[in-house]
């Protein structure tokens, strides 16, 4: 039995169809992809006028929940869930949940690693990397820029592979390496204007930056990335257990 969501009646009109329309989107009745009623249903459904559904309707869309898509209506915008607690990349996990997952490369090529990359990967700074930026959609909607940065003598022709076709762990399988675990930290950052205009978001909105590093059962750093995912399009699953 679904809980019922309280609703103040004693708050303005725009508001309480806001959380009327929230609760249709939560319980499913709107699904992810799919347009809610037209402005003309809505006001006559509730009793109001077109103005306080408009009203109601542009703090969704504010809060990312709802997209206005011109000439077609309001649609409930989907979310994009990541386990955090599996080892997959962006396409798999798209994949998995049936959403059709495109890149679109940014930059690629090789360079020294510097100080940095090179003590996260074991390796000198002047060893050489190759360097991936690319730009990531799920439904053709920008969702994550990713930087990824792999020892250059692990994948020696990486420069000959479509990176918009395959995916890195192909990749990895190509040269016969098996990724096996990571380690990964998140934070909140802000992007530069630049970057926002990439994922159609402004530059005032915080996005997650997942930094993480990609090794081998036998502990070798095989991939450092910094993945900046729109948290206005994501949620994210973890799992807890107490320790024995």
């Amino acid at each position: 039995m679904q809980k019922q969501k309280k609703v103040d009646y004693n708050s303005p009109m725009y508001l309480q169809l806001r959380e009327l329309i929230r609760s249709k989107i939560e319980d499913e009745e709107y699904a992810s992809g799919t347009a809610i009623p037209s402005e003309n249903i809505l006001a006559a459904t509730y009793g109001v006028n077109r103005l306080t559904v408009r009203s109601a309707v542009d703090a969704l869309v504010q809060e990312g929940i709802l997209k206005r898509v011109q000439g077609k209506g309001v649609y409930v915008t989907t979310v994009y869930e990541r386990d955090l607690e599996v080892l997959g990349g962006f396409t798999q996990t798209m994949n998995e949940r049936e959403i059709s997952a495109k890149k679109k490369i940014l930059q690629r090529g090789e360079r020294p690693a510097g100080d940095k990359i090179a003590s996260i990967l074991n390796l000198q700074p002047d060893d050489p990397v190759y360097y991936v930026r690319r730009l990531d959609y799920a439904d053709d909607e920008p969702i994550g820029i990713q930087e990824i940065y792999i020892p250059l003598n692990l994948v020696p022709n990486i420069e000959k592979v479509d990176l918009t076709i395959f995916s890195m762990f192909e990749i990895y399988q190509f040269y016969g390496i098996q990724p096996s675990y990571a380690d990964q930290t998140l934070d909140l950052v802000r992007l530069i204007a630049s970057d926002a205009r990439l994922l159609g978001i402004p530059k005032e909105q915080s996005v997650f930056r997942f930094c993480d590093i990609t090794y081998t059962e036998d502990g070798r750093a095989i991939e450092y990335c910094k993945a900046y995912t729109r948290g206005d399009r994501s949620n994210f699953h973890v799992h807890f257990q107490k320790e024995a």
